[in-house]
C-alpha cells in the first residue's frame, strides 16, 4: 500500500522534472509550479509516493491526448478519489507536450492527468491549467497505444468506474494492448524538496 493521501502534503520545488518508464520506453516531464501551484504539488507528492508505479494509459486519442492516473489497485484509488485540490489560473497553454489534470468541474482534479497530443488550446477556456511539459521522449508519448479509442459509454475503450473499482485486473483482461508506467521519479538534481 502507497503512503496514505494526507502524509503527502509537500510544497513541490518551483520546478523538477519527473522520469517516467513505460512500455513503450521513457519520457521526462519538467514542471513549473508558478504554471498551477496546486497541480504541481499534487503531482511532485504523487510521483514521490510512488502512485504512478504500474499505472495504465488507459484513454488515448490520437492527435488528442494521453490520460492515464486512476490507480491500479482499487483501495489505492478509493483512498485519493475525495482529495480534490482547488483550481489554478489557466497561465500556460493546452498545446503539443504539455500536461494537465483531467477534471470533472470546477476544484475536481485528483490525480488524472493527460498529455496533450496536439494543440488543445480550446481546453485553456475550459479552465485546464497545465502544470508542465514532456520535454524529452515525446516520441515515446505518441506511440502509446491508441487502439481502443474513446473510452465506454461513448467509445470501445475502458471504463472510468470499472478501472476505479477494479484496477489493473480489469484493464489487463480486457484491454491487454494498453501501455503502462513501469516507474515514475522526481529526477535528482532537478530543484530541491521543499517545506510543507
Amino acid at each position: 500500500m502507497l503512503p496514505a493521501p494526507e502524509s503527502l502534503t509537500a510544497t513541490a520545488p518551483d520546478t523538477f522534472q519527473t522520469r517516467f518508464e513505460t512500455s513503450k520506453g521513457d519520457f521526462v516531464i519538467e514542471v513549473h509550479r508558478d504554471w498551477s501551484p496546486n497541480g504541481a504539488d499534487r503531482f511532485h507528492n504523487l510521483v514521490s509516493g510512488g502512485y504512478y508505479d504500474d499505472v495504465r494509459f488507459f484513454r488515448v486519442i490520437a492527435g488528442f491526448m494521453a490520460q492515464f492516473g486512476i490507480h491500479g489497485d482499487p483501495a489505492v484509488s478509493a483512498a485519493w478519489r475525495g482529495r480534490k485540490i482547488a483550481d489554478d489560473p489557466v497561465v500556460a497553454s493546452n498545446t503539443r507536450g504539455f500536461v494537465s489534470y483531467a477534471m470533472a468541474g470546477p476544484n475536481t482534479r485528483t490525480t488524472q492527468i493527460f498529455i496533450n497530443f496536439g494543440d488543445n488550446s480550446r481546453l485553456d477556456g475550459m479552465g485546464f491549467p497545465p502544470f508542465g511539459k514532456v520535454i524529452e521522449g515525446m516520441e515515446v508519448v505518441d506511440q502509446l497505444y491508441s487502439g481502443y479509442g474513446e473510452g465506454a459509454p461513448s467509445g470501445p475503450g475502458p471504463n472510468q468506474s470499472q478501472i476505479q473499482y477494479q484496477g489493473n485486473e480489469y484493464l489487463i483482461q480486457e484491454f491487454p494492448g494498453l501501455d503502462h508506467v513501469v516507474k515514475a521519479t522526481i529526477v535528482e538534481g532537478s530543484g530541491g524538496a521543499a517545506d510543507a
